[in-house]
């Protein structure tokens, strides 16, 4: 292996990413489109034979040629990709494999988190890092027969977010909120925070968490081995269930609230599959109406709210949004934010 070398692979060389491409596809692997890093080990004569990328704190598409597995080279991609990370700051990894694969990487130095059967492991290089995460959450259990949970990503934080958190905290003695502490939203986490806290403090029932690394958003799921959309976000959602119920555990919480969206293809999945795997676990699944707008037609969602910021349309989100979200867009710390919305071509997630 003395002739083969590592090196980055830039978005401009075309001929190595044709190469990384092909290989990831001759081992079963779609390029996830969430990489900002990269590389590729190559031959004496420049051909890609292996490769590896990262993503945040996320190691992904990893893959050897079939002519060259067996002599250690994911040994020497993986070690490259951790050093990379290491050298960017990022010491708490985490990646995403095949249950086949688990064992291999376990071997690297990985720990699991969590198991989807046939469909993937999710793992880390920490070996106490998810049991250290529940024992900080168990800290703060409150004692009640009524304990619920919600997840707002809360981009930004609207009237829905509101009435959904509003029912859940009337209907049960304790309710945790789990806010998405991921910064792949237009609105930073710091910011959809604040505004969850703000919009809800009239609540006094509420215990909030921030996410942490344990609970992904759809943003940044990867999708690089599974065959299509739907496998993509069933195993997600299966994912995202079994880490919750051992949150669930350390914190006691009987129930989960959603809320419906009927035209979200990703939510009627993951609805669908609490509804019918979070009650084997002893938690309620509660999928709550959307609220609508005034006019009694369209539902409130934060795309709706995110489209009127992009046209430039900011007095009609004030019937969107609690006045504290309003107060923030029409000053001037949002300016930066706005600015973000309206150079963004998309901003409807469905």
């Amino acid at each position: 292996m003395s002739d083969y070398t590592i090196s980055r692979v830039y978005p401009l060389d075309k001929r190595a990413n044709s190469q990384v491409e092909k290989l990831l596809i001759a081992e079963g692997i779609r390029r996830d489109k969430n990489l900002d890093y990269t590389c590729a080990m190559f031959d004496e004569d420049y051909n890609v034979i292996a490769t590896g990328s990262c993503f945040g704190n996320t190691l992904r598409c990893m893959a050897v040629s079939q002519k060259h597995q067996g002599e250690g080279i994911m040994n020497e991609i993986v070690t490259h990709l951790v050093q990379h990370e290491y050298e960017r700051g990022i010491n708490h990894l985490f990646m995403y494999t095949k249950c086949s694969s688990a064992k291999f990487f376990g071997d690297l130095g990985f720990y699991e988190i969590v198991r989807v059967e046939d469909m993937l492991v999710f793992m880390e290089n920490r070996k106490t890092g998810f049991h250290d995460y529940l024992d900080e959450l168990a800290k703060t259990k409150k004692e009640g027969k009524r304990i619920a949970a919600l997840v707002l990503n809360a981009n930004p934080f609207t009237l829905g977010h509101l009435y959904l958190v509003e029912k859940a905290a009337s209907e049960n003695d304790v309710l945790h909120v789990f806010i998405v502490s991921e910064d792949s939203s237009l609105v930073p986490f710091e910011i959809r925070k604040r505004l969850v806290i703000e919009g809800t403090s009239h609540l006094r029932n509420i215990v909030y968490h921030d996410t942490g690394p344990y609970i992904i958003s759809n943003a940044t799921f990867p999708s690089y081995f599974q065959k299509d959309d739907s496998a993509v976000i069933e195993s997600h959602a299966k994912l995202d269930l079994s880490v919750f119920v051992k949150i669930a555990n350390a914190l006691g919480i009987n129930a989960r609230y959603v809320g419906e969206e009927p035209n979200s293809l990703v939510t009627g999945i993951y609805n669908r599959i609490m509804s019918s795997q979070l009650p084997e676990h002893g938690i309620k699944c509660v999928i709550v109406p959307r609220k609508k707008e005034n006019d009694g037609e369209k539902v409130i969602s934060a795309s709706n709210v995110r489209q009127a910021i992009k046209e430039g349309r900011l007095d009609d989100i004030r019937e969107l949004v609690p006045e504290s979200t309003y107060r923030f867009f029409a000053s001037d710390e949002a300016e930066s934010i706005i600015r973000k919305i309206r150079g963004t071509e998309n901003v409807i997630h469905y």
